[in-house]
């Protein structure tokens, strides 16, 4: 890890202290410190950044980090005013003190909270910003606990998330010492696992990424974003619901219910009542017949696999898809899945390659699995056949008009289906009564867990914003998935649509033929 030299400190060398990687890094957040400066995200000596000093010889977590001081004017800072410190936080080295009327150097005051981010998110550099619209918009509702958005285009910005999607950002309180945040922030990020960043009220944003780069291009558009929501309020309109639509803002208690609403669909108590409500739901069997999944796009993906393979083989997608499909046939060969067969390494060549991967695709499109490698590949091949206007999606038609009733409501809707997100969004983007995407706020698929498993209900309540379990109504064609969610506390209603299976006698859940039931 670090050149010959006598002096150590912590096991690190003076030599590797004063490397060409740690040069470059304290010269970076120097670099990157003034211009946040200009941006108004670190005035006041105010907000910080550290990064990891990046080395291919060694693991992320065991890098050096660079971070910069505290009370220090973040536009006047020198490379060597940075303080170097181990991956596990002790301080390696330290600027030097320099004249009146500049105080002694400290470290800043936010590393416990980056040291966090560095732990729990394998982060390669974190942000913190004081930016305006990070403050003011924490606090247009002071009761909230998070921040949401959907479409807009800058959350496609965001890691993890595209156009259609919402996009969550926790809020924590803000206490009198930044160090004091600490523990607020450790139960943010444990509660919001596919959040890049914490909010802090009336106070500023922690932002990190795989990289400076990534941290950079999320908070910047994370600042995009609190400001277009911001001025979005200030027009009168709703942010957090795929139409933008009017607010309707009632006043009731301690907090006020931001709603969209058409005008005349609403009385007060409608309001009220429907404010907090989410509704999720299944695809298959429930918005579209379960012949359309089995007797169209399953067929299609079968039919289509080695075609999509041999045609895009070479891009990243496709090697990401073949890197899951790996892993889990990997897993099926330790299980003795049926119809698993070995995969041979790329030096085996493309075809053999290929031929493995369309042998274990078609074994598991035939057994009708429910795991995210296979649903991916298929969700990218599905896309290819929608826009080649080879596919259409299908719903009931009911779905379209419950779906603009809920909206109009103020209700939010997401789908959870085993099919990939993508998937989703193609069926609802393409559907034979047009796009229906504006009238859904998110979509789940099986990286949030297995449908017929209560935990996975749980992360979802955890991620739609409402105050307990029992304020959302799932509804689906499965027995398995319905007990597994009311065993977490929603509201559940049992789809019977036609081609869907039997369900248990004295099944004791409600059940409904059509949508406009609800």
């Amino acid at each position: 890890m670090a050149a010959n030299s006598d002096a150590v400190v912590n096991g690190v060398s003076q030599a590797y202290l004063e490397s060409k990687g740690v040069k470059e890094t304290r010269a970076l957040v120097s670099e990157l410190c003034r211009h946040f400066y200009t941006l108004g995200w670190v005035s006041g000596t105010g907000g910080s950044i550290t990064i990891k000093v990046h080395d291919d010889s060694i693991p992320k977590p065991q890098q050096l980090i660079v971070m910069s001081p505290s009370g220090v004017q973040k536009e006047r800072m020198l490379p060597e005013d940075m303080y170097v410190l181990s991956s596990s936080g002790s301080v390696l080295s330290a600027p030097s003190p320099k004249p009146y009327p500049h105080k002694p150097p400290k470290c800043s005051e936010c590393a416990p909270l980056f040291m966090k981010a560095y732990e729990m998110r394998n982060a390669g550099a974190v942000i913190h910003s004081h930016g305006m619209e990070a403050c003011l918009v924490t606090m247009i509702d002071p009761f909230s606990k998070e921040f949401r958005i959907t479409h807009m285009e800058m959350i496609k910005g965001i890691q993890g998330h595209g156009y259609h999607d919402e996009l969550v950002v926790p809020i924590i309180e803000n206490t009198a010492r930044e160090s004091e945040l600490t523990e607020s922030l450790i139960q943010a990020i444990e509660a919001y696992p596919k959040a890049t960043a914490v909010l802090v009220r009336n106070h500023g944003i922690y932002v990190w990424g795989d990289s400076w780069i990534s941290a950079k291009t999320q908070a910047e558009c994370y600042h995009y974003l609190f400001d277009a929501a911001i001025k979005l309020y200030q027009l009168g309109l709703d942010w957090s619901t795929p139409s933008h639509g009017p607010i309707h803002r009632v006043w009731g208690g301690n907090r006020s219910v931001n709603m969209a609403v058409k005008a005349g669909t609403l009385n007060l108590n409608q309001a009220v009542e429907s404010s907090r409500r989410c509704i999720v739901l299944d695809i298959e069997g429930t918005t579209t017949p379960i012949s359309f999944v089995m007797d169209v796009l399953f067929p299609y993906a079968r039919d289509n696999v080695r075609k999509h393979l041999t045609t895009t083989y070479e891009t990243e997608e496709t090697k990401d898809d073949i890197t899951l499909l790996r892993a889990q046939v990997e897993d099926d060969l330790e299980k003795g899945a049926v119809g698993a067969v070995p995969i041979p390494p790329d030096d085996a060549g493309k075809e053999e390659v290929i031929t493995s991967l369309v042998a274990n695709v078609e074994a598991m499109i035939k057994a009708d699995r429910k795991v995210t490698a296979l649903k991916q590949l298929q969700g990218h091949i599905w896309r290819t056949g929608y826009q080649n206007n080879e596919l259409k999606g299908i719903v009931f038609d009911d779905v379209p008009e419950a779906l603009e009733k809920w909206h109009a409501l103020g209700i939010k809707v997401y789908i959870y289906s085993s099919g990939s997100r993508e998937a989703q969004r193609l069926i609802f983007g393409n559907s034979n009564y047009g796009d229906l995407r504006k009238y859904l706020c998110g979509y789940f698929d099986t990286t949030i867990g297995n449908k017929r498993e209560a935990r996975s209900y749980f992360e979802i309540s955890q991620s739609v914003g409402v105050d307990k379990p029992s304020e959302i109504l799932f509804v689906t064609d499965v027995y398995q998935e319905a007990v597994a969610a009311k065993a977490t506390g929603l509201e559940v209603i049992i789809s019977i649509r036609p081609g869907n299976g039997p369900l248990p006698e004295n099944h004791g859940f409600r059940t409904v033929g059509s949508f406009l039931e609800i």
